[in-house]
Formats: structure tokens, sequence, C-alpha cells
């Protein structure tokens, strides 16, 4: 009977251990806005640092990244904005927020963002956080944190700043300046779009930026640069998820999706040559 009560006391205490591992993974997790090791995810590195994302949070940071380049900013635009957008939401486009504060950037109607409709477009609701960026003298050597408050005005002024090592590495990868840097894993992507990927990139990085024609179920996308070539690449694997990307060749690069693990990019030789994109989709599966 001893020991069978010895025993039970040994299950409850593994039990009570593994209940605190995962409260205290959940706990890690919530803190630093990232998903689980075993969720859906994708990672950037650059600068010796990796920065892991869901792929709502990737798909959101691919907007604010294109935006800067639609917009002729250097990448540093795009850190500020993410590093806003990661404290204010968690990179996530929010129907709710204090007071009517809503959408990435949590801006608010009443202080004369836009309408609620317009805030929950990311699209409308990162082109105006840039505007306003734009507006602060010195935004582009000036301290990432103080920039973000001064376009937001926080009650906390300085909490943009732990999220700026995270804003950086995903802005250096998905700007492209960081080639061969962005990678996803998704169990079950949606199914093959390539036209709703068009649209995205297009919208995104506008058509002053990017060429793209469609052949089947490949889109071919031609940059002016390298490294709008490598953003490209890099955005279009933040949307696996939404649009059923199945490999994307960038030069001697290739990067071919696995539903089962992170899957490296493979080649070798300069990154920085080629201004041509291959997106390939999976074609209709035979009946």
């Amino acid at each position: 009977m001893k020991r069978t009560r010895g025993v039970l006391w040994a299950l409850l205490g593994i039990a009570i251990v593994l209940a605190l591992v995962a409260g205290g993974i959940t706990l890690w997790s919530n803190w630093n806005k990232s998903p689980l090791p075993i969720d859906d995810r994708c990672t950037a590195t650059a600068g010796g640092r990796t920065t892991t994302v869901d792929p709502e949070q990737a798909r959101n940071a691919a907007i604010i990244a294109g935006m800067s380049i639609k917009r002729g900013l250097a990448p540093r635009a795009a850190s500020i904005a993410l590093a806003t957008a990661y404290q204010e939401s968690g990179i996530r486009n929010l129907d709710y927020g204090h007071a009517d504060s809503l959408g990435l950037f949590q801006q608010r109607p009443s202080k004369g963002w836009g309408t609620e409709d317009q805030i929950m477009n990311p699209w409308y609701s990162t082109r105006s956080f840039y505007r306003e960026m734009e507006k602060i003298k010195n935004w582009k050597t000036k301290d990432i944190n103080d920039v973000a408050q001064a376009v937001q005005r926080s009650a906390y002024p300085e909490a943009y700043r732990r999220h700026v090592p995270n804003a950086r590495t995903l802005a250096s990868s998905l700007t492209g300046e960081t080639p061969a840097s962005f990678r996803c894993v998704v169990k079950a992507p949606g199914t093959a779009d390539p036209a709703g990927m068009r649209t995205f990139l297009n919208k995104t990085l506008g058509e002053d930026t990017i060429a793209i024609t469609r052949d089947g179920e490949k889109l071919t996308v031609t940059a002016k640069k390298a490294t709008h070539a490598w953003a490209v690449a890099h955005l279009a694997i933040a949307n696996t998820q939404a649009y059923g990307l199945a490999s994307v060749r960038i030069g001697p690069y290739t990067w071919t999706h696995s539903p089962a693990s992170l899957a490296d990019w493979v080649g070798t030789g300069p990154p920085d040559t080629a201004s041509t994109v291959e997106l390939v989709f999976p074609g209709p599966t035979p009946r």
C-alpha cells in the first residue's frame, strides 16, 4: 500500500512539474509575443539573431516592411514601425483595445487616425503610421523607441524599447537587406492561390517596385534591384499559409516549403545579383 501511495505521489509530482513547465513556456511565449515551438511559425535571422513569429504576425510584418519599400523608406523605418506594432498589438490586427484603439498600431478614430474600417485595414493603418513618422524631426537617426513614442504618444514611453532587437531582425529580413533569411513551416497551408499572392505583392510593394507575370501555377516577379527581389521572396514566404506557396527560386537559391519542419534555403553563390523571383504553387490534385 505504501509503495502504491509512493508511486501516486511521484506521478503527481511529475504532473505538477510538467504543468509548471508548460505554464512557463506559455508565459514566455506571451511575454515575447511569439508562437510556441510546436506551432506553425516563421523565423527571420539577421545579425546573428533569430526572431520567431506565427503566420498571422508574419503576414502583418510583411505588410509593414513592404509598405516601407513602397514609400521609398530605409529599412530603419520598418524597424520603427515593427517595434511599435509589437508593443501595441503583438503585430496582430486587433479589433479591440484601450478606449477606441484598434488595429496593428492601436490607432484611435477619436484622435483623427481614420474610421474604424480604415484603421482595421492594415495597409491603411501602416501608411498612416509612416506618414506621421516622417513628420518626426531626425527620425532617420533618432532613437527608435523615441521615434515610436513621438508618433504614438503612449502612456508608457519606454515600452517600445524591448521590442527593438526583434523588430530590427524582422525588418532586415523582410526588406531584403539580409538575403535567404526568412522561412516558415505551416502544417496545412491554404489552397494554392497565385492570383491572391499577386494582388498582395502589388498592393504591398507597389507596381513601381515590381512587375509580375503569371504562367499557370507560377508567378515570375521582376524587381528593380536585388534587395527588392529578396523582399519579394521573403514576403511571399511570410504568406505561405494564406496563399499555399510551394517554393521560391531567386538566382542560385531555392526554398521549398515543408509542412513538417522549417526548411532551409539551399544554394551557393553571390546572393545580390538576381532581380527575378519565381514563386511556384502546387497544381490541382488529380482526381
